[in-house]
């Protein structure tokens, strides 16, 4: 057995809210038994209510960040948040195209929960010929699905969930992860597709309440799970249970969305862990 945990290294922006970001990433893999190293892609603004600003970090102190750790210490898995601008994805792109066998999974953070735009159209269209070939799953939501594979020059062209994931495993990923919770169902649907198609769907009850960091828990749990050694479909099947709890046992600290308890498990006592196994 390694005397090491697991190594997950995550580029994503900062929160100072501690609710989604880099903070979440390194909660949510640190909860999964994994080493994070984080590097800074843009210093934001925010709070539990939304985004008010977003500064990039340079590109190359982006790329100098993640090639310091990689040649220091082995990583076992990659995940990618908030990229920050065009120059930022390129040479996210460069760094890890050098480590093509380490699984990837990409959270493409558009907007904010709140509707903050979080990426514009060139940085849209980066991602998609840069990143995307690069990766292993992809977490949207359903509306960063529909964003990330709708015909602009077509205003009639509005994709189901299922042709959106035909379209985005053209585009080079192995896998997409579509997330319901923007869709208008009494359970909440997450439904993994592959090269085969429909893989597995899952429905999990809606819980009340508006939620700060959950699909950077999501797309973290993922990742430190498959850098724990579990399969595609193993580590999402995990990774959402491990979520819905966090989700569950979430507070609200401040004035505007509740934030995922990324260690509720550190909490529980004896009658919520029997609940919860039943």
């Amino acid at each position: 057995m390694s005397d090491i945990p697991p190594i997950v290294l995550t580029f994503a922006a900062t929160d100072p809210s501690g609710g989604a970001g880099l903070q979440a990433d390194i909660l949510t893999i640190a909860s999964m038994g994994c080493h994070p190293l984080s590097i800074v892609t843009a210093i934001t603004v925010q709070d539990t209510s939304g985004v008010d600003d977003v500064q990039p970090v340079d590109a190359d102190w982006v790329a100098d960040q993640a090639r310091a750790v990689l040649e220091d210490m082995p990583v076992a898995a990659f995940k990618i948040g908030l990229l920050g601008s065009v120059e930022n994805i390129a040479a996210i792109a460069e760094v890890i195209s050098d480590y093509p066998d380490i699984p990837l999974v990409l959270d493409p953070v558009l907007a904010s929960g709140r509707g903050d735009e979080l990426a514009n159209e060139d940085m849209v269209d980066a991602l998609r010929e840069l990143l995307l070939p690069q990766t292993t799953i992809l977490t949207p939501n359903s509306m960063e699905a529909r964003r990330l594979v709708q015909d602009e020059e077509n205003e009639q062209d509005d994709p189901g969930l299922s042709e959106c994931a035909k379209r985005i495993l053209l585009l080079g990923c192995e896998y997409v992860l579509i997330t319901g919770t923007h869709e208008h169902t009494p359970k909440v649907i997450n439904t993994l597709y592959g090269e085969r198609g429909l893989l597995r769907s899952d429905n999990w009850p809606r819980l009340p309440g508006i939620y700060h960091g959950s699909g950077c828990t999501l797309s973290s749990a993922i990742a430190a799970l498959l850098a724990n050694g579990l399969t595609m479909e193993e580590a999402v099947r995990e990774a959402q249970e491990y979520t819905w709890e966090a989700l569950k046992y979430g507070f609200r600290p401040g004035m505007g969305q509740h934030i995922p308890d990324r260690l509720f498990w550190a909490r529980d006592d004896d009658d919520d862990e029997e609940e919860t196994r039943h």
